[in-house]
């Protein structure tokens, strides 16, 4: 089972809960996918929610990763910022 507790978090209260019901889908999607095949997972998910015309602003991405981080191991963190940096360059 899911956890969704995350989208209650305070820090994304801002968020509209549309684009959060679909993050749960896409995390819940990500699941059991290892590291390599998270990032073409993510870019296709990415373009998928442009098409839709859903997108997040910076500080919306922003509260969403901090929130993602909680109760992470300082590893698992760094891996969440690699994987948050690659999205960044292929973005550009």
């Amino acid at each position: 089972m899911n956890d969704n507790s995350w989208m209650n978090n305070p820090a994304l209260g801002g968020i509209d809960p549309e684009k959060l019901q679909m993050l749960s889908s896409l995390a819940e999607q990500a699941q059991g996918k290892s590291q390599n095949e998270l990032l073409p997972f993510l870019m296709a998910a990415m373009s998928q929610s442009q098409s839709n015309h859903m997108s997040f602003d910076s500080a919306e991405t922003e509260a969403i990763i901090n929130v993602m981080k909680i109760g992470k191991t300082p590893r698992q963190i760094q891996k969440i910022d690699r994987m948050c940096e690659m999205i960044r360059r292929f973005q550009k």
